[in-house]
């Protein structure tokens, strides 16, 4: 499923404006159709006329949202949850849902196809995708204490002196969230005690929040030839 909300403070309407030369939500559809391993996709949204351009691209559910899962400060679990028990009304239960992130252009199809291979393989109940951080809490991620003085986010004993050193970290990169069922509706927790990662390229995980990551999409896509 793809979640789509009419408001954006970041970035205003852009899950329906033009990247690549294409409405920006239209880059996800396509990579879930081309991924080949869906059994349905579903576009959940606020906004008649993103529903509107999801069903020109293709996708046959298309969801109203209601207004009070829309908001600025709404979870995203309660409409991911009203999406598929909309959906499942007409096809039955599915054994696991994945929200794919419209602000992230640059997944691939086979990113898709491997996450699902990845969290099968595991056995285990969710999975979120990222991205090795080039900012890390051991050693230049800092913190403001009581007194307003830097500190390090993330202590270790002894300090670390050289970056290599550190431990691995992740960004979440907002692209592929993938749960079995049951645990999507049992639990609101953002994590489980199960929860795996998919690794992706940095390339491939600039999510677009503000106008700089979005000029930075375009230029990515004007680099390798994706411009329409």
């Amino acid at each position: 499923m793809i979640c789509a909300r009419k408001g954006s403070k970041g970035v205003p309407g852009k899950n329906l404006r033009s990247l690549g030369g294409v409405p920006m939500i239209v880059h996800t559809i396509r990579q879930a159709e081309q991924c080949g391993i869906l059994d349905s996709l579903a576009v959940s949204s606020d906004c008649d006329e993103i529903l509107s351009v999801a069903g020109a691209h293709g996708v046959k559910h298309l969801v109203q949202r209601p207004a009070e899962m829309a908001t600025d400060v709404a979870s995203k679990v309660p409409a991911i949850r009203h999406c598929v028990s909309e959906v499942e009304a007409s096809t039955g239960p599915f054994d696991y849902i994945a929200d794919l992130d419209c602000t992230a252009p640059f997944r691939l199809p086979s990113d898709i196809v491997a996450a699902f291979q990845q969290i099968e393989t595991a056995g285990v109940s969710t999975l979120i995708s990222g991205t090795r951080s080039r900012k890390l809490p051991y050693f230049n991620i800092v913190e403001l204490n009581e007194e307003g003085f830097v500190r390090i986010s993330k202590s270790t004993n002894p300090p670390l002196i050289r970056r290599q050193d550190s431990p691995i970290c992740f960004d979440m990169n907002a692209s592929i969230h993938i749960w079995r069922r049951e645990r999507l509706f049992s639990s609101d927790a953002r994590f489980q005690d199960d929860t795996i990662l998919f690794e992706m390229p940095f390339e491939r995980s600039i999510d677009i929040d503000t106008e700089i990551e979005f000029t930075m999409n375009e230029l990515l896509m004007r680099k390798y030839g994706l411009i329409q």
